[in-house]
Formats: structure tokens, C-alpha cells, sequence
């Protein structure tokens, strides 16, 4: 299962401890590193990117769920999100339509206090129990949550809020007195501009999420290639979980860009 970890330590050393011990486990094979960081969480609330030390190879930002999540942590000093987010401003106002992510951004933040340290990480886990347990002899807070459903949920959430509002201004237009109704017209053009703007961004979401399981699978197969017998045969089953999941995600991405579209163009020749 990929994952979006966040692990609270009260010092550097600890979080940098942190870091290392997801390498060590990506290296083992026991999971799979798609992207990390530690994160510093400033006295202002903002947090940095620090720089991480040790033999263990650093691995790249990648990717809009992990990059808003360190964004929504603590603002964005020394760290460049990239454009496949679409701007932090956007991701903020996303993750804040969904309910389940934000409560989950609030139990993070409420144990990352400033001056404190987080590892943020996408990983792969066939069983969580290795990191818990790593990551707690560590005197690290381990916060998890599915990244499907975060990355999904976002998008989703904005689509169907969105929708709803345009409904409900329908609504009060076929009731309004004629002078009120070029006003509420401009507010469901206004909106009906950001929904097409959210599906277009939800089916590029799609595309992009095509590529980042193609890259994840051509490194698992680097590995696989150097394995043998079991370990060969866990590589090759996270590959077909990981396309499985991929092609879920992107399934359910264009049924909701699809189903919306559909729907909107039924009520907008109604409502016409």
C-alpha cells in the first residue's frame, strides 16, 4: 500500500534518525522510498526543507499529495513546490474542501510545534509494522494516511462542492425578480469556469499519475532484476499493486470529471 507518512521527533537528530532508517528500509527492500524530507518547523509556524546528512541516498520531492502536505505544515521557506502542484494557494483551498484530509493535516500540526522536526515521506509499505517500530524506538509520532484517497479526495471534494453551489444558485435564479438575476448568472458563470478549470486539472492529475507509477515500476524492476526467489517474487507483486492502484485511481478520477460534465450539461439545457 503507498502511503503519505508523517513522523513528529522534538530534535534534528532524531528526524534526520528518521530519514535514514526509511533508507535503510527502501535499500533492504522491506519498503519501497518514492520521495522524503525533513522538515523544520520554524518559530514563525513556517517550516523549511532542511538538508539531510549520511551515506543513505536522499530522495526528490515528487509529486502534489507530499509537496501540499509540506506546504499545508508550515508554509513554503526554501523549498520550490513545482508547477504539477499548480500552486500552493490552489492545493490549500483543496485540501481544506475535504474533511478527512484536513482533519488529518490538524492532528499533524496540532504535535508539530515550532522548533520541531518531521520526516515527510510517500512510501510503500507491505506491512507498516517495520517503520512503527523503527520509528518509535526512535522516540518519533507516526501520523499515516492512504495516499490514494488524499490525492483523490482533493480533487473529488472541489468537483462536487462546486457543482453544488452552481445548483443551488440555479435554484434561487428561477426565483429571483428579474433584476437580481443577471448577478446570480454571473456567479454560476464565475463558477461554472473554476469547475471546468478542476475537471481539466483533475484529468491532468490522471495523465501525471500514469507517469509517476510508470517511473515507481521502472525502479522496482531495477531492483527486481538484482533479486532472487522471494524477495524477486515481492518486487513483481508491489509492481502489479502499484498499477493496479494506479489504474483505480485514474478510474475514479474520470468518473468524477465525467459523471460532473455529464450532469451539468443535463441541467444546463434545462435550466435553459
Amino acid at each position: 500500500m503507498e502511503n503519505i507518512l508523517v513522523v513528529v521527533f522534538d530534535n534534528a537528530k532524531g528526524a534526520d534518525g528518521g530519514f535514514s532508517v526509511l533508507n535503510e528500509l527502501d535499500c533492504d527492500g522491506i519498503i519501497t522510498l518514492h520521495a522524503g524530507a525533513v522538515i523544520d518547523k520554524n518559530a514563525n509556524g513556517t517550516a523549511s526543507v532542511k538538508d539531510t546528512q549520511g551515506s543513505f541516498p536522499a530522495h526528490a520531492i515528487a509529486g502534489p499529495a507530499l509537496g501540499s502536505l509540506i506546504g499545508l505544515l508550515g508554509g513554503m521557506v526554501g523549498f520550490g513546490v513545482g508547477a504539477t502542484i499548480g500552486g500552493i494557494a490552489g492545493v490549500i483551498r483543496d485540501l481544506h474542501a475535504s474533511a478527512a484530509n484536513s482533519r488529518f493535516v490538524e492532528d499533524v500540526s496540532a504535535v508539530l510545534e515550532p522548533h520541531k522536526f518531521a520526516v515527510v515521506a510517500d512510501v510503500s509499505e507491505g506491512k507498516t509494522t517495520p517503520v512503527d517500530v523503527r520509528m518509535k524506538a526512535l522516540g518519533g509520532i507516526l501520523f499515516r494516511t492512504d495516499k490514494q484517497n488524499f490525492e483523490y479526495e482533493l480533487r473529488a471534494q472541489e468537483i462536487t462542492e462546486i457543482r453544488a453551489r452552481i445548483d443551488q444558485l440555479k435554484g434561487e435564479e428561477e426565483k429571483a425578480m428579474a433584476d437580481q438575476k443577471s448577478n446570480i448568472q454571473a456567479q454560476i458563470d464565475t463558477l461554472s469556469g473554476k469547475l471546468q478549470a478542476a475537471e481539466s486539472e483533475a484529468e491532468q492529475r490522471a495523465q501525471q499519475i500514469k507517469r509517476e507509477a510508470e517511473a515507481k515500476v521502472q525502479v522496482l524492476q531495477k531492483k527486481a532484476a538484482k533479486a532472487q526467489g522471494e524477495a524477486k517474487a515481492k518486487i513483481n507483486a508491489q509492481i502489479d499493486e502499484l498499477r493496479k492502484k494506479a489504474d483505480a485511481s485514474v478510474a475514479r478520477l474520470k468518473s468524477a470529471t465525467s459523471g460532473n460534465s455529464k450532469e451539468t450539461g443535463i441541467k444546463q439545457q434545462k435550466a435553459g
